[in-house]
C-alpha cells in the first residue's frame, strides 16, 4: 500500500512540474514573433551621457494589448527620474515598430560592466494570459578621466613620521558632486593629523569637483613594522548616493620598511618650525647624521624645493650645484667631505639661501600656502613643510579733491584757517584667512574728525579716542584672495595749521598700522603705511607747493 502511495506522489509531482514548465514556456513569447531589444553604446566614459533605445516590433499576426514596459537603468546611473521606469504603452499592432529612448550618465569604476535591463508585459489579442519578454544590454566603462594617486615614498624607516598626499583631478565634462575619499591604512600605521581635518581619520569629504579642478588630501602619521615588510596603503575616490559609497577610482601604494641608517633634519633661520612671510630672506641648514653601524661613502644629497612663493632667481648655495630656473640643488661628495665619508654617529651640514616673492598671484589652490622641502640622501627620503603667513596690506591716502564728501578751505593751507581733507584706508589680504583685523592710526593735535564717514554701515566699526588721538577701524575676519577692491573706508578730517608749521608741509594723519591673526599659521601679522601730509601725493590736482602752509 505504501509503495502505491509513493508511486502516485512521484507521478503527481512529475505531472505538475510538466504543467508548470508548459505554462512558463507558453507565457514567454517567441523572439521571431516579437522583436524586443536594447540598443546602446558598448563602451562609454565615466559620467558620459548614454542613450539607450528600446526597440519593439510586432512581427506576429495578433495585436499586443495592454503592453507595459519596465526599463531599469544600470546600477548607480545618474538620471533625472527614477532608475526603474514603468511605462504603459498603447496597443502594438501587427507590423508596428516603436523605439523608446532613455538617457542617463554612467557611474562606476574603469573597466566595470554596467547592465541595462528591460521587460515587456503584454496580452495577445483574444488571449487572457499575460506574457512577458526580457532583454538586457551591457556597456563597459572604457576610461575614467580622473587622476587619483598617492604621493608616498617607496621606502620608510620603522617608527618614522611620514607625510604623504592623495592627489585628485577631474577632466570630466560634468561636475562630480557628493565626492569623497575612503582610505585603508596598513597595520602599524598611527594617524597623527590631516588637511583637511577628518573625524574618523579615514573618510574625507570633497564636495563638488568641476572639470579641470583638483586638490589633495595631506596626511601625517607614523608607521612601524619589521625590516623588509611591505605595508599597503589603499584609497578609493567615489561618490555618495543615498548613503551608499560608489567607487570611481582606486589608488594602491606599497611601502617597504627599511633599517634606519641616516637621520636628516632641517632649520630655517635657525628654527625647525619656522613660519615664513612673503618677501622674506631665508637661510636653510640641512643636517645629516649616520645613525647606523657602518660608514656611509660617496653620497649625493639632493634638495628639491616646492612652492610658488620661492624666488629661485635669488637661490644661493656655495657648495651646491643648481641651474637657473630649476628648483633642485645637488650636493656632491667631491665637494663636501662629510658626504664622501660619514662615519657612524658623525654629522654633516649643507646650507643655502633663498628669498620669497612679495606676491605670487592668487587662486583657490594658493590658499594656506606652504614651503615644501624634499631631501634625498642614499635610500632615505625626508620631507619638510613650513607654513607661510598671509600678506595683509594697508593703503593710506589723502585727497582734497574727491567725490565722496567734497572738501573746503584754503589751498595752500593757511595758519589759523580750517581746511578739510578726505582720508582713505583700503585693506588687501592675499593668501590665508585673517581674524580680528584692525586698523589703527593717529591724528596730530591740530587735526580733528568732522564726523563724515563713508560707507555709513562702517560707522559702528569706527572709533576715535580724543585723549590718545587714536582712530581704530574694526574690520573683523577677512577671507583670502582679495587682490582688488578689499575693505575700504573714507573719513573726513579738518586741519588748522599752527604758526610753527608756516613754510612747511603739515601732517594730516600719522603712520597707519593694520594687524590680524593668521588663521593658518596662528601668528599675528602686521602691515604699515606712511603718514599723509598736506602735499597729498595721491591727489593729482595738488602740486607739491600747494601743500606748503602759508
Amino acid at each position: 500500500m505504501k509503495r502505491k502511495i509513493s508511486l502516485f506522489l512521484i507521478f503527481l509531482s512529475l505531472l505538475l512540474g510538466g504543467i508548470g514548465y508548459f505554462i512558463s514556456q507558453r507565457n514567454i513569447y517567441s523572439k521571431e514573433i516579437l522583436r524586443f531589444e536594447i540598443l546602446g553604446p558598448e563602451k562609454a566614459t565615466l559620467l558620459e551621457e548614454v542613450e539607450y533605445k528600446v526597440v519593439l516590433k510586432n512581427n506576429g499576426k495578433f495585436r499586443l494589448e495592454e503592453p507595459e514596459l519596465i526599463f531599469e537603468y544600470p546600477s548607480h546611473t545618474l538620471v533625472k527620474e527614477q532608475r526603474v521606469q514603468q511605462i504603459k504603452l498603447e496597443d502594438i499592432y501587427p507590423g508596428e515598430e516603436r523605439t523608446i529612448s532613455f538617457k542617463g550618465r554612467i557611474v562606476g569604476k574603469e573597466g566595470e560592466i554596467k547592465v541595462a535591463k528591460a521587460k515587456l508585459i503584454f496580452r495577445p489579442k483574444e488571449i487572457k494570459s499575460l506574457y512577458e519578454a526580457n532583454t538586457s544590454f551591457s556597456t563597459k566603462i572604457e576610461k575614467s578621466p580622473l587622476t587619483f594617486n598617492f604621493d608616498l615614498p617607496s621606502k620608510i624607516e620603522s617608527g618614522k613620521e611620514i607625510q604623504f598626499r592623495l592627489n585628485y583631478f577631474s577632466n570630466i565634462d560634468y561636475p562630480l558632486s557628493d565626492l569623497g575619499i575612503l582610505i585603508e591604512y596598513p597595520e602599524g600605521f598611527q594617524f597623527l593629523d590631516s588637511d583637511p581635518k577628518t573625524l574618523d581619520k579615514a573618510q574625507f569629504e570633497i564636495g563638488i569637483l568641476n572639470k579641470a579642478e583638483g586638490g589633495r588630501v595631506k596626511i601625517r602619521g607614523k608607521i612601524s613594522g619589521n625590516i623588509g615588510e611591505e605595508k599597503i596603503f589603499k584609497a578609493t575616490l567615489g561618490i555618495w548616493q543615498k548613503g551608499e559609497f560608489i567607487p570611481l577610482k582606486e589608488a594602491i601604494r606599497g611601502v617597504e620598511i627599511i633599517e634606519p641608517s641616516l637621520y636628516i633634519s632641517q632649520l630655517i633661520n635657525g628654527n625647525p618650525q619656522y613660519i615664513a612671510s612673503p618677501g622674506e630672506f631665508l637661510h636653510y641648514e640641512v643636517y645629516f647624521k649616520n645613525i647606523g653601524e657602518e660608514p656611509q661613502e660617496n653620497l649625493f644629497l639632493v634638495i628639491k624645493l616646492e612652492g610658488k612663493a620661492f624666488d629661485f632667481e635669488t637661490l644661493r648655495s656655495p657648495q651646491g650645484d643648481f641651474e637657473p630656473g630649476d628648483n633642485s640643488i645637488i650636493f656632491d661628495w667631491r665637494k663636501i667631505p662629510e658626504l664622501q665619508y660619514l662615519a657612524p654617529q658623525e654629522e654633516g651640514k649643507v646650507e643655502f639661501w633663498v628669498r620669497l616673492k612679495d606676491e605670487w598671484g592668487y587662486t583657490q589652490e594658493d590658499e594656506n600656502p606652504v614651503l615644501r622641502t624634499k631631501i634625498y640622501l642614499s635610500q632615505i627620503r625626508e620631507e619638510f613643510e613650513n607654513k607661510i603667513n598671509s600678506k595683509l596690506v594697508i593703503f593710506q591716502k589723502g585727497y582734497f579733491q574727491d567725490e565722496v564728501f567734497g572738501n573746503s578751505g584754503s589751498i595752500p593751507p593757511k595758519v589759523g584757517e580750517e581746511t578739510t581733507y578726505t582720508i582713505s584706508w583700503q585693506i588687501k589680504n592675499f593668501y590665508n584667512k585673517v581674524k580680528n583685523v584692525k586698523v589703527k592710526g593717529s591724528l596730530p593735535e591740530n587735526v580733528e574728525l568732522t564726523g563724515k564717514i563713508f560707507p555709513e554701515d562702517e560707522v559702528s566699526n569706527f572709533a576715535f579716542d580724543s585723549k590718545s588721538r587714536e582712530i581704530v577701524w574694526n574690520i573683523g575676519d577677512l577671507n583670502p584672495g582679495i587682490l582688488e577692491g578689499g575693505p575700504n573706508i573714507f573719513f573726513q578730517v579738518k586741519l588748522i595749521p599752527t604758526e610753527e608749521e608756516r613754510g612747511k608741509e603739515a601732517e594730516i594723519i600719522k603712520e597707519v598700522v593694520v594687524t590680524g591673526e593668521d588663521e593658518w599659521t596662528g601668528q599675528e601679522i602686521t602691515s604699515r603705511d606712511e603718514a599723509v601730509n598736506t602735499t597729498l601725493p595721491d591727489d593729482p590736482t595738488i602740486e607739491e607747493e600747494d601743500g606748503i602752509v602759508q
